[in-house]
């Protein structure tokens, strides 16, 4: 009997001892901020997974760090008080792959062994924990015009997390603190969750490429100097794959300046280009389906941007819950464009159909443009239904604009940049198909010599309970 108790007991032990999280110090690293660690904890997470998965873990302590490679089964696990830092030391980031130079997407879309935290073709992996990751040596520019092709490397890293083709991700707790070209970006995954993470960082924050059953929730992006929440669909994956069967909710962007978000001081940041916002696009190949985007809220951002510009099709989105403060830029933008870059022998024409937004209050609203719905001749956007939505705009321009208002045609989609100022303040439609307004509200805070609403082109226009300023 005393055998039996005894040989139970020690499988039991065994069990635990095989189970309980490993330790990035017992394989050396040392948390001090000075030394080195990522070949250590590259050691603890292969030895984790060569035991079958588990836990590696990190405690309290600065850990300077080069590339690090995500295996399958195994949770990177920052404790609170843990931070790891991308080093600024030449050589310590795997180059990136050996594959050309990207013809359809810049180098951020394309290269990933180039990062801080990489996976590639892996399954159950997480990133979770209190802990943060600083990304002070990562650059922040587009690494193909920094001699980051050809499976050279410039001596940093380009992106705090980068996971491609991997399938059962999870990201949570996590603080990111200046990520590079991209916080966090998933390419050609399933079956993701990012959840109440924090991100305050210097271009992107999190970008969804090629993906499907991903959600987001309970998540905040500062992004002072680009865009927040991502969608895409580039031709990374080397042929078009559509970005589909996504939610993004209860999560806050934000356009403060760098650092600002992360510390409570919220100083606002003023660009001339975008901040913050949730985005689908611009690289479109694939195209974007069964979306949805639910209670957030935009301050200090750009507003909402749906893109489809190379040849993909955006199909079956649904917005509601969003509540907007100084809007940059414009509230909502929905369309379509023939930039077309793709291989050339496509014959695709990027189309827009089925997109709902509802239950959007929007204040202090730029001047620019209003609401923004525009299709291509002949390929109108099509069903496109606004309800209950409440915008207040600063209005005050007294100049006479011109309702010749320039078509997109090939131009990169950003009004500010190459369309200029919008002929209506509140809302601009033309070769559209189907436009639905019910229970909407237009204000200004200052006159405004624009009509409220202009259209052309567009068919089937219906509108009930839509309220505009005395005398427009």
């Amino acid at each position: 009997m005393k055998k039996t108790i005894c040989t139970a007991c020690c499988l039991l032990w065994i069990a635990m001892m095989v189970a309980a999280p490993i330790d990035v110090k017992d394989f050396g690293a040392k948390g001090d901020g000075t030394t080195l660690d990522s070949h250590a904890i590259n050691a603890a997470i292969e030895a984790c997974a060569e035991r079958g998965g588990g836990t590696v873990n990190l405690s309290a302590g600065t850990y300077l760090s080069g590339s690090i490679h995500l295996k399958s089964n195994v949770e990177l696990h920052l404790e609170a008080g843990a931070t790891i830092v991308a080093t600024e030391e030449a050589g310590a980031y795997d180059p990136s792959e050996n594959f050309g130079f990207p013809e359809y997407q810049d180098g951020g879309h394309t290269y990933f062994h180039n990062s801080l935290i990489w996976a590639e073709g892996q399954t159950n992996v997480s990133i979770t924990g209190r802990g943060t990751i600083d990304g002070r040596g990562l650059t922040r520019r587009d690494t193909e015009n920094a001699g980051n092709v050809q499976g050279g490397s410039i001596g940093m890293g380009d992106k705090a997390i980068a996971l491609k083709l991997c399938r059962n991700v999870l990201i949570r707790d996590i603080t990111i603190f200046r990520g590079g070209h991209f916080a966090i970006i998933i390419t050609g995954c399933e079956y993701a969750n990012i959840d109440n993470v924090f991100i305050d960082t210097n271009r992107d924050g999190i970008d969804i490429d090629c993906c499907k059953h991903v959600t987001v929730s309970n998540t905040k992006v500062n992004t002072p100097h680009d865009d927040a929440l991502v969608l895409k669909s580039s031709y990374a994956l080397k042929k078009p794959v559509t970005c589909e069967n996504i939610l993004i909710t209860n999560c806050t962007v934000t356009g403060y300046k760098l650092g600002t978000a992360l510390d409570g001081t919220y100083v606002p940041e003023t660009v001339n280009w975008v901040c913050g916002r949730i985005k689908l696009g611009t690289e479109s190949n694939g195209g974007y389906r069964n979306i949805t985007i639910s209670n957030c809220t935009c301050i200090y951002s750009s507003g909402l941007a749906f893109e489809e510009v190379d040849q993909g099709t955006m199909e079956n989105i649904v917005v509601t819950g969003i509540s907007m403060n100084h809007v940059h830029h414009y509230p909502i933008y929905i369309t379509t464009g023939c930039r077309n870059r793709g291989p050339k022998e496509r014959t695709d024409v990027s189309a827009a159909r089925d997109i709902s937004i509802s239950n959007v209050v929007a204040v202090d609203c730029d001047s620019l443009s209003g609401i923004l719905v525009t299709g291509m001749p002949g390929h109108p956007v099509e069903n496109i239904r606004l309800s209950n939505i409440s915008l207040r705009f600063r209005g005050g321009v007294t100049r006479t604009v011109s309702t010749d208002y320039p078509e997109l045609g090939t131009k990169y989609p950003e009004p500010a940049k190459f369309l200029g100022t919008c002929p209506a303040y509140g809302l601009f439609a033309r070769h559209v198909k189907g436009l639905y307004l019910s229970d909407v509200t237009f204000m200004l805070d200052s006159p405004d010599s624009r009509p409220c609403i202009l259209t052309d082109d567009v068919e089937d226009v219906r509108m009930r309970e839509v309220r505009t300023p005395e005398g427009d």
